[in-house]
């Protein structure tokens, strides 16, 4: 199967949503619990940060959405004192996973951010989410603390592992 690494579209919409919803309604891989329709990501698209960075993986025989990464502002604080440091989110259909998918996204986004000034990303992992830490320590992320009871789903608190990666 051959990926196409590409910047998000409008018409990309409904293929995230579908991925995003996916993941939230396994309850097993992120601290997101409510699902987004396709105008809410139509809208989340539209209103992207221009010092951002969203790709998807698209296949390049089925034009399916298999994968996307974003990258966006860590602060919305009015400060540049956090310019140099983004967060990234990244979710892959659950079809697809431990197929490099995750790791092209990666190397073709940190690429982006680093031509948009970024130096430092940072991201929370569930930490019963033990792929996930895997798939972010292989791409040199470095574990530098954890939030206790950080999210509160299902009658029940989960801790998250705080990761950051220098580029």
């Amino acid at each position: 199967m051959e990926i196409l690494i590409r910047p998000a579209r409008l018409d990309d919409a409904e293929h995230i949503a579908r991925i995003l919803n996916q993941v939230i309604e396994s309850g097993a891989y992120t601290v997101l619990d409510t699902l987004f329709t396709v105008d809410d990501e139509r809208t989340f698209i539209t209103n992207f940060p221009e010092h951002g960075v969203f790709h998807v993986a698209e296949c390049s025989r089925s034009r399916a959405i298999h994968g996307f990464q974003t990258i966006e502002p860590f602060s919305a604080l009015p400060t540049k004192a956090f310019h140099h440091v983004a967060s990234i989110g990244t979710f892959i259909d659950m079809e697809h996973r431990r197929r490099g998918i995750g790791a092209r996204l990666s190397e073709t986004t940190f690429e982006a951010a680093k031509r948009k000034g970024y130096e430092k990303i940072f991201t929370y992992v569930r930490s019963d989410n033990r792929a996930s830490l895997a798939f972010h320590l292989k791409l040199g992320f470095r574990i530098i603390g954890i939030a206790e009871r950080q999210a509160k789903l299902r009658g029940g608190y989960v801790d998250e592992v705080l990761i950051e990666k220098f580029l």
